[in-house]
């Protein structure tokens, strides 16, 4: 087993034999047999142990075993410590899926206090099977259905070749030690139930059935490739990238033959799990839009428009009167007394002094909002104004709004004045209001 495991990394994973490395151990068999391979490599690790609390006693006697064991070996030790089942009932979520979260959630921020690129974590083959059988249980695409990827960003999985039976055969030849976790006996988990009562049984029907699983993971894969080179193909087609948006054009997606399986491929690691929605999406009106925990898909005339999720600032900035300038989301609005009027464009505007109630205020579009546009007859809601404009749902959360203090509209900043505050025949002074971008 070592020497496979030291040609499965000088093959694979290069890298890893060379830098500084994180092993998360929990002190179960698994994780206890990564670390004695690691130790007899003699690679630059760091041992890193999450303590969940869930079973009292045996949880802080899992993380002194860890704590020992890499004391003895001369090891740096880091531990944190989660009220795991508190979190999952304020989350409303599963345990297991909370510890995950928290696990690698720390995981990632250790890597980085400690400047280090690769995390090793000890899933093997069986785990990547009981995987398969949950993503299958659930719908999953190809990307579900292929396991437990030996690689995701920095965390490595390098005993994904080896089985169950493997690892505890080595660590009896080898006399090591672990711990057992009680937990894994427990069927009301989902992954527990597949270990415990669906594999034993598949392995019953077919012995053969983990070095099956491996031949088609294999295949999968294979296929994942052609899918990739298809789909970016596809996406150079029907795709472009303007100011940090991604343009889809909705006339090219609808002339491919399998439609569902294209917007899944092109959309699913934007987290979108809404695929009938999006589908109706095509012939929508425009405005509509749907939004996963990252990103928004918006339908805006020909074209489906992507864009990262971001707060918008529905705070207000004031300007008093003794105010020079005050920095805004696009820029800084700057504030002076001018003498005449100059070239006008729309990042600037002339108003008469006396038309003016500070302090002023800058803010986003409200629901409701209407001005007076300069040099059109009567009022205007900013909504219409902006559509008429052919501002975009995203674009127009970005846009700002000057008032008066008594909740005029002045300016729909960088666009157009308010004809109410505009300067006349009998204005005394001129207030100069400028936006720099």
């Amino acid at each position: 087993m070592e020497n496979l495991f030291l040609n499965h990394l000088k093959k694979n994973f290069p890298s890893i034999s060379v830098s500084k490395l994180i092993i998360a151990v929990s002190g179960g068999v698994d994780s206890i047999v990564l670390f004695h391979l690691c130790l007899k490599l003699k690679l630059n690790f760091f041992v890193a142990h999450c303590n969940f609390k869930l079973r009292k006693k045996e949880s802080d006697l899992d993380e002194k075993f860890v704590r020992d064991l890499a004391i003895k070996h001369n090891i740096k030790f880091y531990t944190k410590s989660f009220n795991t089942k508190k979190l999952s009932n304020n989350d409303n979520k599963s345990i297991q899926m909370v510890a995950r979260e928290l696990r690698y959630s720390w995981f990632e921020e250790l890597s980085k206090e400690l400047n280090v690129k690769h995390i090793l974590t000890a899933h093997h083959l069986d785990d990547s099977l009981e995987t398969f059988l949950i993503n299958l249980s659930r719908g999953s695409g190809i990307d579900g259905l292929l396991g437990i990827p030996e690689v995701n960003d920095t965390v490595y999985r390098p005993l994904l070749i080896f089985k169950k039976d493997e690892i505890l055969s080595y660590a009896k030849e080898n006399k090591i030690t672990w711990r057992e976790d009680s937990s894994n006996k427990k069927r009301e988990y989902l992954r527990n139930q597949i270990r415990l009562e669906v594999i034993p049984k598949l392995k019953e029907i077919n012995p053969n059935l983990l070095d099956n699983f491996s031949k088609s993971i294999d295949r999968l894969q294979q296929s994942k490739s052609i899918i990739k080179d298809k789909m970016d193909d596809f996406i150079k087609n029907v795709s472009f990238t303007r100011d940090e948006k991604i343009y889809f054009e909705i006339n090219k997606i609808k002339k491919v033959s399998n439609i569902d399986a294209y917007l899944y491929e092109l959309l699913k690691k934007y987290n979108f799990t809404q695929w009938d929605d999006i589908r109706d999406l095509l012939d929508s009106q425009s405005g509509k839009q749907i939004i996963s925990k990252t990103h928004k898909l918006l339908k805006d005339r020909e074209y489906l428009i992507l864009v990262k999720n971001s707060e918008v600032e529905n705070k207000s900035l004031l300007i008093n009167k003794s105010s020079k300038e005050v920095a805004v989301s696009v820029g800084k609005i700057k504030v002076s007394i001018a003498k005449k009027i100059s070239k006008e464009d729309s990042d600037v505007i002339y108003l008469d002094s006396a038309k003016l109630d500070f302090p002023l205020r800058v803010r986003n579009v409200l629901s409701g909002d209407y001005f007076y546009p300069f040099g059109m007859n009567g009022k205007k809601k900013v909504s219409k104004y902006l559509k008429d404009k052919k501002i975009s749902v995203f674009d127009k959360d970005k846009v700002l709004i000057l008032e008066t203090s008594k909740n005029k509209i002045i300016w729909v900043v960088g666009m157009r004045l308010d004809d109410r505050f505009s300067v006349t025949d009998n204005t005394k002074e001129i207030t100069k209001i400028e936006l720099i971008r």
